[in-house]
């Protein structure tokens, strides 16, 4: 996904043309717009509503003690769309930057062809983003020690209340996310690898399962960058294949550990939607299904991926038995057919 470059041709201001060649710039004053908005005294409560996390709860553990024991959280709402816009704006800018700064810069020294142009690009955005996210949330992770103690994934539940770095996190990932929809329209490409984020309130769960995801997805693409820059190395393929099942069945282990078990044994069991408590067995078992159904649908794609791939190379190997086999440019560049959205 590459920033079209511009040509000697200036199109006419606010055509079609204009907005695809531009789009980054008017990214960036839209953005400017919502910033002055909060100088003036007129236009800052609106302009909060898109930049600031919204829903602040302050807890405070027990009264007649410092400062230090009242802790700030957060739940969500309808308030939240104004903010997730304004940082896919963010997300939009930022991508623009990447892209001219770094991308194009290595893609006119390599002189890849055009296939290889455009995956190299999807997998330097993609590895800058899921490198960031995935040290974003670990920090989260230990902050918080979700991962001292598997019971913390579900004990409390409903999850409706969140630390700051937590809503933030989510709020940044809905944003990176919908901001490749106008992308789409952008450079006029497609995407298929848009992950769900709907846990119904099990914050804790999806922020360890995105990790999950996001490690093994970071290997690959970081894998195909080596190769698009040395074609003999192909190892990190190898471990992404094992990371990638064994992915698949972690995630299914942790989702029935919570699911299945830990929300099975909760005292609160109820429907209680102004609480956000889903638990219930018809929530439960339409949750772990939809679960079971997205991996099993994710093997089956990488199986054929795999079996197809092996069944090229075993027919191209009689062919040429005394000469070394040229490189496929696009053997690992099309990965994207058994990726899920």
């Amino acid at each position: 996904m590459g920033i079209r470059k511009k040509t000697s041709k200036n199109p006419p201001v606010l055509s079609h043309e204009f907005i695809i060649q531009n789009h980054a710039d008017i990214v960036s004053c839209v953005a400017m717009v919502f910033l002055l908005g909060l100088m003036f005294e007129v236009t800052s409560k609106v302009a909060v509503l898109f930049i600031t996390v919204q829903y602040n709860v302050t807890i405070s553990a027990n009264e007649g003690l410092p400062e230090e024991s009242v802790v700030s959280h957060f739940h969500h709402g309808l308030k939240d769309l104004p903010t997730v816009f304004f940082y896919m704006l963010v997300a939009i800018i930022i991508h623009a930057i990447i892209q001219e700064y770094v991308l194009d810069k290595i893609n006119r020294k390599m002189h890849f062809s055009k296939t290889k142009h455009s995956k190299f690009n999807e997998s330097g955005q993609l590895s800058a983003f899921y490198l960031f996210s995935f040290g974003w949330g670990t920090s989260i992770l230990m902050s918080e020690n979700f991962l001292s103690n598997p019971v913390n994934l579900w004990e409390g539940y409903p999850h409706t209340l969140m630390p700051f770095q937590m809503k933030f996190y989510f709020i940044c990932q809905l944003a990176y996310w919908l901001h490749a929809l106008p992308e789409l329209y952008f450079q006029k490409t497609k995407k298929e690898d848009i992950p769900h984020l709907v846990h119904f309130t099990l914050n804790r769960l999806a922020l360890v399962l995105l990790l999950l995801h996001y490690f093994v997805e970071l290997l690959f693409h970081v894998s195909r960058l080596v190769y698009f820059g040395n074609d003999k190395r192909q190892t990190g393929f190898t471990v992404w294949a094992v990371l990638f099942v064994l992915g698949r069945l972690l995630t299914l282990s942790l989702s029935v550990l919570t699911v299945g078990f830990g929300l099975a044994n909760a005292d609160q069991q109820v429907l209680d939607l102004a609480n956000g408590n889903f638990n219930v067995l018809f929530v439960r078992i339409t949750v772990l299904a939809t679960i079971c159904v997205t991996q099993a649908f994710m093997m089956w794609k990488f199986i054929n991926f795999q079996l197809r791939r092996w069944r090229e190379q075993a027919q191209a190997q009689p062919l040429k038995p005394k000469k070394p086999q040229a490189p496929k440019s696009n053997q690992w560049s099309e990965r994207s057919k058994f990726q899920r959205s």
